[in-house]
């Protein structure tokens, strides 16, 4: 009748909770959850679909419930686990907040031993998406590629800024955003994903995400173009012909990454 994950308990839980997609949203719905009413399922209020069965209800994000259960899952069962949940949260897997809820209960129950449940099916789909969201993000550290744009304004010195466009399949600039600013303290940069219209903008070590669109993008640098000349010209010099191995190059560098790299282009 339901084929989600949490319809498989819609028979003893009656209620769905409907979140505004922070993950502060979703461990206050977690504490619902345990503190007051069951819930048959945790969602996203923009993509929720009404059902007449089962009804919902907005649960607000409140910090401090928050914070409580953010305390709980690292001291009830481990840090390591609240760090899976958190990858597992910016994931794009379907109904990632069921399976963490489902995830977080065993959890509660097992204490660390959760994880070596790897037969478990619950444990086995919560470790493989944070698999996917783990590696992706070691791969953007590698291929990201910064170009030089420049912001004007009227009065000011023009101004040079590190730029770069991604289209990752997860929400991962917030875990790859520490590894630039460290790399990167003494340039402004932007990392554009495309794909949610989000930026990580950093300056001096710090950064913030923002909401980020092409409209909000300055002009290309004066010497961007013969920057980009001079990379593609080096890639393919040091190219050497009789090692060309295009499928170990999709492999290391997968083909839907290819737009967005300077070589590439």
């Amino acid at each position: 009748m339901f084929k989600t994950l949490a319809g498989q308990e819609r028979n003893g839980f009656m209620v769905d909770y409907l979140y505004d997609g922070s993950f502060e949203g979703f461990l206050t719905c977690i504490y619902e959850h345990y503190y007051n009413e069951k819930a048959s399922g945790i969602y996203r209020s923009d993509f929720y679909q009404a059902s007449i069965l089962v009804p919902c209800r907005t649960v607000e994000t409140e910090e401090n419930k928050a914070t409580r259960v953010y305390d709980a899952i690292e001291n009830k069962i481990s840090r390591e686990d609240l760090k899976r949940a958190y990858r597992v949260f910016l994931s794009s897997a379907e109904e990632k907040e069921n399976k963490l809820l489902q995830y977080l209960r065993l959890g509660f129950q097992k204490g660390s031993a959760v994880s070596l449940l790897h037969s478990n099916p619950i444990v086995f789909e919560v470790q493989q998406i944070e698999k996917k969201v783990t590696v992706e993000m070691h791969r953007l550290k590698g291929l990201v590629r910064f170009s030089a744009l420049v912001k004007q304004a009227p009065g000011l010195v023009d101004r040079e800024i590190l730029y770069c466009k991604v289209e990752p399949d997860h929400d991962v600039l917030e875990i790859i955003a520490d590894h630039f600013a460290d790399r990167l303290k003494s340039d402004p940069f932007i990392i554009h994903d495309k794909i949610r219209n989000k930026a990580v903008i950093a300056q001096a070590g710090s950064w913030y995400i923002a909401g980020f669109t092409d409209a909000d993008l300055p002009g290309l640098g004066e010497l961007e173009r013969d920057y980009r000349d001079l990379w593609k010209r080096y890639f393919e010099t040091i190219a050497i012909q009789e090692r060309i191995n295009p499928a170990c190059q999709k492999r290391m560098m997968p083909v839907r990454y290819w737009k967005n790299l300077t070589e590439f282009r």
